[in-house]
């Protein structure tokens, strides 16, 4: 359709469950190259989706490395952070998960957890693989941010939410004009957001894995809804 807002996906390794996460809530989903120049790629779309994968580079954070950190393909840590920066200057909605929510923190002056296990005294299991979908854990998310609107029926009365969960890094400290908005009962940051934007989340789990079922889709919608809003206003 002509008139379906344009959500800029991140390349990764596992694309697939991005690309229908945002296709089934009525956008059309372009993979973005890291050879791509920032600034051009957001005079063409209407949203931005962060997606997972490796490790940001400790050094764009102002840290030394970890001996488990694991670098992303090469390229991602630049063009990200640069997009990441980009968007937010401009008031793009931004959707960023897992990895994507550790570049949006850094992006902002933020630091990360560089490893769970040995920097957080833990019994939550933050890194269950199989099946992608698989719930790990409960989150809180706070009733009064931008994230428990859109979640939807996904948040319970008591504001817990069941999320699936393979990541061993986290949100350190929050960068520039961004709130937590969820958190694990361990302390680990599984939300973030700009208050002020239009719409710039981040989430540490994987709502993309449950496409098929549809316990995110409110999130999507509203993404998808804040790039349509940007579109329409470009009109």
């Amino acid at each position: 359709m002509a008139h379906e807002p344009v959500i800029g996906v991140t390349r990764c390794s596992r694309l697939d469950d991005y690309v229908a996460s945002v296709e089934r809530s009525g956008a059309r989903a372009r993979v973005l190259e890291v050879s791509e120049s920032p600034r051009t790629v957001l005079e063409t779309i209407d949203g931005v989706l962060l997606t997972g994968g490796g490790d940001v580079d400790p050094a764009f954070y102002g840290e030394n490395r970890h001996e488990t950190v694991e670098d992303a393909e090469p390229g991602r840590d630049e063009f990200e952070l640069d997009l990441a920066r980009r968007a937010m200057e401009d008031d793009v909605p931004v959707l960023a998960i897992c990895r994507g929510a550790q570049v949006l923190n850094v992006a902002a002056g933020g630091t990360l957890v560089q490893d769970i296990p040995t920097a957080v005294t833990t019994e939550l299991t933050h890194s269950l693989t199989e099946p992608k979908n698989c719930v790990a854990h409960d989150i809180t998310v706070d009733v009064d941010s931008r994230l428990h609107s859109a979640l939807g029926a996904a948040v319970s009365a008591a504001c817990a939410c069941r999320v699936n969960s393979r990541h061993h890094q986290s949100v350190g400290k929050l960068g520039r004009n961004l709130k937590a908005s969820a958190m694990a009962p361990d302390g680990v940051i599984e939300g973030i957001e700009a208050p002020d934007a239009a719409f710039c989340l981040g989430v540490q789990w994987h709502p993309e894995n449950f496409w098929r079922t549809g316990e995110f889709k409110p999130l999507f919608d509203a993404f998808v809804a804040a790039a349509r809003d940007r579109m329409e206003a470009k009109l």
